[in-house]
Order: C-alpha cells, then structure tokens, then sequence
C-alpha cells in the first residue's frame, strides 16, 4: 500500500499519470539507467524525457527513505508500549518529513531538561492545573507543592512553566502554525561582527540588511552563509516575534484568569527558548536546500552548454599554452589528438624573442600541416593571440581562443600522468586546451566537472548533491553525442549508459589485445559486460565504419530487426535505406508496429536512418576580439564583441578580451523583461556589449547588450 501511495504521489507533484511513473520505477529496479530508459524505453513511459526520469527517481529515493523513517518511529514507539491505532494512522497517513518528526517529538528520547527535573520534583499537575486557567488562588495552589526539593511558590511556578513550555514546544498545531510563520514571514537580518568591517569588507554589502527569507536570491544567500561561516556576519532569521507569540497565545489561552498570567509567562518561554531556535535551525536548512538546488541548477545548465560546445572535429591542431617569463608552451596534434610535437617558445617579457618565436611557429604550421590554432585564455593569452594574428598565416589557419578552466586540474590528474607520464603539467595543460577545440566533451570529461569554472557559488552548496546532478549532465551529454567505441578514452567511456570505470577499462584491455571493434556483438566478449550491460550502453556506442551500417548509428540492436524487415518490405537493403532518403519517404511507420515494437520507437529508428551517427551539436564558428587588451582601454559607450564565460541567475559574464569577464546584469540583456538569463544567451555565445561602467579599482566591468 505504501509503495502504491508513493507513485500516487510522486504522479501526482509531477504532474504526470500512474501508470507513468510506476513503469518508470519498475525498469529502475531493472538496473535500466535514465538515458536507456529516456531512448529506449519510451513505450513504457508514454515518452518521458531525461528530466522526467530524473526527478521519479529523486522523489521515489526521498519517499522510500521517508518511508523507513515511519517505519523507525513506529518501533521506537511501540517499544515504550505508547503505540495507539490512532497514532498509528497518523504516522502512516504522514508524508511529510518534518511533521513526522513532529509527531515523533513528545516519545523521543530526552537528554535532561528544565522541563524533566521539574517533572522529576512532581510539579506536572500544577502545570496542567495553571493550564485549565481557573479563578483559584495561583499562590495557594502552589503551595501544595511545597517540599524538600521545592523550597518557594515561585520554584514551583517557575518549574510548572517549564513543563508547559515544554507541552507547547511538543504541540504539532503550534509547530505547524508557527513554522507557517517562519516559512511565509521569516526576515534575514544580518550585521557586521565588530571589528571585522575591514577584513570582511567583501560582505559589506550584507553588513546591515534585512530581507524577506522566501524571496531572498539563492547567490545572496549564499553569500549571507559564507560570510557567517568565516565570521564577518551575525545572521538572524525570525518571524516578527510579537506575532508568532500572539499566535501561540491564541491557541493555548482560552480565558483571562489569574493563571492565565502563568500561561502568557510558559508560552513567551516556548516560543524564545525552544520554538524559535528550531524552527529558525529548520527554515535556514529549507533556504539553504533551496538555495543549492537553485545554483546547482545553474552549475547544470552552464556546465551542459559547455560539454555540448561546438567541435572543430578531426583537425591537425596547434595548442598553446601561454606565459609570460616561462615561455609558451606548444604542442602540435593530430586528426585523434595525439601530441606530435612539444616545445617553448618566448614572444613576450622579458625574454622578448619575437622574431624567433615567428619563425618556428610558421615553420610548426608548415612542418605538421596545421589546420587550426587553440591559444589558451589565461595569463597572457590576448598577448599570444595578437602574436600569432600578426604572423601573416594562411587564412585557412582559423586561430581560436580556448577558456582553459580546469586545465591546470587535469595537468596534475592521474589521467594525464598515465597518458604523459615523461612531460611537464604545462605540456599535458597544453595538449588539454588544443584536444578541447577538437571535441570538448571529450576532453572535460576528463576533469572533475566542479573544477570547470561555471557555476555560482559551487563550493558553499551540498557537494554530495552537486557532485550527483554534474554526474547526470555528464551522462546526459556523453550518452546525446555518442561515443566511438574505437577512440574514447577510459574517461568518456565511463559515462557511457551501463559502464563504470572497470568494464570501461575492460574494453581498453580488449581493444589494446585484439584491435578495433568490428561489430558491437564484440562488445559481448568483453569481461563483465553481460547482456543487462550490453543492453544499456550498445545504443550509444558507435562504430564507424562497421560492416553493420546499424552499428554506426543510435538504432540499438534489439531494433535491428525492425529495419532489417522495413527493408525486406522495400525489397532493398539496409544500406540502401540509410542512404537512399526516397526509399524511406516510402516507409509507413504503423506498417511496423507490432505487440513488441511501438510507434515510438519506430519513428526514433526513422530520425536515426534520416541522420546516421550524425554529431547533434552545432558547428564551431572562429572569434576576434577588438583592440583592447586591459581593463584601462575600455571607454565608456565603447561597443565591442565578447564571449559568454558563465551564467547565473542575475545575469551573466563575458569576456571581452581584457582579462577581466564583464557582467551584464539581468536587466541589461534585453529590451524586455528577462526572468531567466538563459532564455537569452547560451555558454561560448559570441555577443556585442555596450560598457556601461568600469571600475578599475575593484576590477569590475559592468556591460549591456541593450544596443
């Protein structure tokens, strides 16, 4: 019954039918990834994307963990005989997290409290006396209580409060209405700890505010958190007070007795002792998980633009890595990214070797028929692009500026020692930057996704869930482009649907021991890929070049039949239909839906055989910046051309050639109202901005793309 509850619900917050989600749920336990399940298996889910797939996933993980919580306070509560049918059905109709565990509060364990020594002194009648708010003497009542443990009235008044305090703190209505209160009116305050305004001068901008918890932007908040964290701000988040009292006191205080004074006295306790701290404590763990989903979200989406960038493909590249007294490090490529060539050469200060630069460069060009240049953007990289423009090279020579984040990461990685082990990080640094404008997924993949550069805040947010979602987008991406089972890298295999870092290092062993794949049946030879494993990665492997047309496309071989029968139907052969588009004009798609295949599936198969193995990401076009290179040349008004470098939710940063990303400012990117940055631009978009304003000082460079 509660698994049933479960899709109930999860259909039900996803807007989407049972039957949906359930069959989603049983290929899940069928060991199916999200990718397999997105391209495969559509039938079964009426044709759920990757984002759909994802998120029954998560709201399935978050219910089944929910559901052992309820079935951990069950037996915590049956143990101490208090378990009642009604308690029972109120933990089992509960699909709330924190209302469970208000339910579970009043039979939790309890370290020792005001309230429980006060117990301990027998002072619980008086308390649930002063509760009744009767016109008796409060002075008198009190007195009856008097004892070795209890020398005064206001001893037992004071422990009697202790104890309704504790009631109150205990009563889910008065949680439930008083976490209404810190979820809906909660205010963030914040002010700077004394003596720290000029180490943290950087928060000064959170040195006195207050905003709205609900509605305050997740880079703000985080930034709030950080400054706390390192001790720069004092942070406060609370209803109004008198409110929330007020509340409370509606709720419990029903007359205007003498004890009622006693009431008014336990509930403001409550409430500033115990209620106030916890739900403070709960709603800044609801902002703060907002808060990472929201910049996780945008970390997702950038770092998907960037592993789909345009690919130069299969060209001879030169890559250079520049500097300025190390020299510049250039390596020379071939059509698989294999490095020829590495040397040094010293163009600018203090060496200043121009000329002898120009001349090996030209002769580098020449000597390994160099068809592209990658010049890394970092420290003097406009200054090595402006070298390389004036060697007069051949036009054909496209010259590209490559953001090189993360590079240095991969230079030190395992991965780039194993592949150069006898070569400096500044050799492997440039080798990553000239294989990253050949294919860029193919080459960040091999880079912890976080050290890449485009995120917001990606270090103040949940690592274990960021490192989850960047893994997903990964996937997503290799699985999208498809991967060459001949050439990948160890790397890129292992995002492969159904692979992990040993079966992908397995089809390394093979293809090193027995030579390239002729056909993707080979894959079944290799060790520990079974027929659930082949099942899951087959799709999105390709081999090009197979004497299976089929193998070099997305169609998966469990549908190989069907175009095998589509082209016995045309009285042609498979190869016919994938190149001859007037005989697949002829195919009628319900012609071969049966009880195993269905139209979704059929017409996948037919977009495949419209475009086999084709690359779905965009071309690369080449980019010069203008005629500036510090943030001193730029003028105010001065209209020039940049690059998209990252995305946030208040705009986003583009480089315009000065070493310094500009910002354009959410409301400066269009001519209308913008809500969401990346319905207007997209990571490596080439754009033109107006500066609007530059601070030298503070190296900050405010840009509008209202031209």
């Amino acid at each position: 019954m509660d698994q049933k509850e479960c899709i109930t619900l999860i259909a039900a917050e996803l807007n989407l039918n049972e039957k949906q989600v359930a069959s989603t749920i049983f290929l899940f336990e069928d060991a199916c990834t999200i990718q397999f399940i997105a391209r495969y298996r559509k039938e079964a889910t009426g044709g759920l994307d990757e984002v759909q797939i994802e998120n029954i996933k998560h709201l399935n993980q978050r219910y089944n963990e929910l559901l052992k919580r309820k079935q951990s306070v069950i037996e915590a509560i049956k143990e101490q005989g208090q378990l009642t049918e009604h308690l029972l059905l109120k933990i089992q109709q509960c699909w709330d997290a924190h209302v469970l565990e208000d339910i579970y509060l009043p039979y939790r364990p309890k370290r020792k409290t005001k309230a429980s020594v006060a117990r301990e002194k027998g002072l619980e009648p008086l308390a649930l006396w002063l509760m009744k708010e009767t016109s008796d003497d409060v002075e008198n009542e009190a007195r009856r209580y008097l004892k070795n443990d209890v020398s005064s009235t206001e001893e037992a008044l004071q422990g009697a409060r202790y104890i309704i305090a504790d009631m109150v703190n205990e009563d889910i209505n008065a949680r439930n209405i008083l976490r209404n209160q810190f979820q809906k009116f909660a205010v963030l305050s914040t002010k700077v700890v004394k003596g720290k305004e000029e180490e943290g001068s950087k928060y000064r901008d959170y040195f006195n505010c207050k905003e709205a918890l609900h509605k305050m932007p997740s880079h703000r908040l985080l930034a709030v958190f950080r400054g706390e964290e390192e001790g720069y701000l004092k942070v406060n988040v609370a209803p109004d007070e008198d409110i929330a009292i007020q509340k409370l006191t509606y709720l419990f205080k029903k007359r205007h007795a003498p004890s009622s004074v006693q009431l008014d006295m336990a509930i403001k306790d409550a409430y500033k002792r115990l209620l106030a701290p916890s739900l403070e404590t709960e709603a800044r763990h609801v902002a703060k998980n907002r808060a990472d989903e929201e910049s996780i979200k945008v970390f997702a989406e950038n770092l998907r633009q960037l592993l789909l960038a345009a690919p130069l493909g299969s060209k001879r590249i030169l890559a250079i890595d520049p500097g300025f007294k190390s020299g510049c490090k250039v390596v020379c490529l071939n059509e698989e990214g294999t490095m020829l060539h590495d040397e040094v050469i010293y163009p600018h200060e203090p060496q200043r070797a121009v000329l002898q630069s120009q001349q090996r460069v030209q002769h580098l060009i020449k000597q390994f028929k160099i068809q592209a240049i990658a010049i890394g953007n970092g420290t003097a990289g406009r200054e090595t692009e402006i070298f390389i423009n004036t060697l007069g090279i051949d036009t054909d020579t496209e010259v590209y500026m490559i953001n090189e984040n993360g590079a240095s990461v991969y230079s030190a990685s395992a991965v780039a020692r194993e592949e150069f082990p006898d070569k400096d990080v500044t050799v492997r640094g440039a080798v990553s930057i000239g294989r990253r404008l050949a294919d860029p997924l193919a080459e960040l993949v091999k880079i912890d996704a976080k050290s890449i550069g485009v995120g917001q805040y990606q270090h103040d947010v949940d690592q274990q869930k960021l490192k989850e979602s960047l893994d997903v987008v990964v996937q997503s991406c290799v699985n999208l482009v498809g991967v060459n089972l001949n050439t990948a890298s160890k790397s890129i295999l292992t995002y492969v649907a159904g692979l992990n870092e040993q079966t992908a290092q397995n089809i390394i062993n093979y293809r090193n021991q027995n030579g390239a794949f002729t056909s993707r049946n080979e894959l079944k030879k290799v060790p520990r890929i079974g027929d659930k494993t082949f099942e899951q990665c087959a799709g999105f492997l390709r081999i090009a070049g197979a004497k299976n047309i089929l193998d070099s496309t997305a169609v998966h071989p469990e549908s190989y039949l069907v175009v095998e029968k589509m082209a016995q139907t045309h009285k042609c052969t498979v190869n016919d239909l994938v190149n001859n588009e007037s005989l697949r004009k002829q195919i009628k798609a319900e012609q071969f839906v049966d009880s195993r295949v269905g139209m979704y599936t059929v017409q996948d198969i037919l977009k495949e055989l419209d475009k086999p193995g084709r690359d779905p990401r965009a071309q690369i076009k080449a980019f010069r910046f203008a005629d500036v290179q510090k943030i001193g040349d730029l003028q105010l008004g001065m209209v020039i051309p940049g690059i998209v470098t990252n995305i946030t939710k208040f705009g986003c940063f583009v480089d315009v050639g000065v070493k310094q990303d500009g910002l354009v400012h959410i409301s400066q990117m269009a001519n209308q109202f913008v809500d969401d940055p990346n319905k207007v631009v997209k990571l490596q978009q080439q754009v033109m901005v107006k500066v609007v304003e530059v601070d030298i000082e503070r190296k900050r460079i405010a840009l509008s793309m209202k031209l």
